[in-house]
């Protein structure tokens, strides 16, 4: 009887798991939907029509548009992203598994579909708009989009597989680096094609927006201050307190000794939010007006309530 019990409770916890696990597989797709659709409308509205060449695979494909539309008319950008990512994902999937490259040619079929689609539904519709606003509102839309499709896990291949490659490799190169450096050699050719210097200021623009939006999407929820606090001793756990139990926060007592007067001092080390920080400040001038505080800013924070140590580097 016992026995029936267990084998029930195990069989309902299998369930639970799997539903859990499908749910989060939605999420994710739904996610990753959403930010082809953003990324989409960035590209076949504003970045494209004005030949504002975005960075990577896309770029690329814009400017082999304009070389190749008297010749290949069919051939248009959408065409030219999925043909070029192909040998990508081949080594995408050698590399880094099945469920990337899965979610990966998801990402790249339904934003190129979702290309084609504004761009022969809504496009014709749109009044012209002046190019810098098209600059601007593009490396927005396109930042944002990318930027969840990357939060997911997922890329839209191209030089993103590129570029998760070189980082398996060498760990020590940062992401920002590779991609500036790609995004400004595209500039260059996009200037040479299209023979138009205003419009690579255009495009550096939207590639500045771009990097800075998609940097908000991806390290903007776990970026923090990081805070020292050295208050007089019968303060700090007065302030602690209010910490602990008022803003929810967690703390860590450092032991300090002043190198002048010798005497010794606990060391209040903590992480707030920025929507946070505003009170913790509050607090420390209540208690103890006559604190030294020590802000800086913390780029990525692992831990309970942050990221998760076993979250997947970017």
């Amino acid at each position: 009887m016992r026995a029936g019990r267990v084998e029930s409770m195990q069989a309902d916890e299998k369930t639970e798991k799997r539903k859990k696990r499908a749910w989060a597989y939605v999420i994710k797709y739904a996610i990753i939907t959403l930010g082809g659709i953003v990324y989409a409308l960035g590209v076949s509205l504003f970045l494209d029509p004005n030949n504002v060449a975005a960075g990577g695979v896309t770029g690329i494909s814009i400017v082999l548009h304009h070389l190749l539309a008297p010749y290949v008319p069919w051939l248009d950008t959408a065409v030219l992203i999925v043909l070029i990512n192909v040998p990508l994902f081949i080594l995408g999937a050698v590399f880094f598994g099945k469920g990337f490259v899965l979610s990966t040619m998801y990402a790249t079929l339904s934003s190129s579909l979702f290309i084609e689609l504004f761009k022969h539904t809504v496009l014709p519709h749109i009044p012209m708009i002046d190019r810098l606003v098209a600059a601007i509102i593009g490396g927005v839309l396109f930042g944002l989009g990318m930027g969840l499709i990357f939060k997911m896990g997922s890329t839209t291949g191209g030089t993103d597989i590129i570029i998760k490659l070189l980082r398996k490799k060498f760990r020590y190169i940062r992401i920002g680096f590779i991609s500036v450096t790609l995004d400004f050699t595209i500039v260059c050719i996009s200037t040479i094609v299209f023979r138009d210097f205003e419009l690579a200021c255009y495009t550096l623009i939207s590639i500045a927006i771009f990097s800075f939006v998609f940097d908000m999407v991806i390290y903007g929820g776990n970026s923090a201050k990081m805070i020292y606090i050295i208050a007089d001793n019968e303060k700090s756990p007065l302030i602690c307190e209010k910490l602990l139990h008022e803003l929810d926060l967690g703390a860590t007592y450092l032991d300090g000794e002043g190198a002048y007067s010798g005497d010794k001092r606990r060391i209040i080390m903590c992480v707030a939010k920025s929507m946070t920080y505003p009170r913790l400040r509050d607090v420390v001038k209540e208690i103890d007006p006559h604190a030294f505080m020590i802000v800086s800013s913390a780029k990525e924070i692992y831990g309970e309530g942050y990221k998760d140590h076993n979250t997947e580097e970017i």
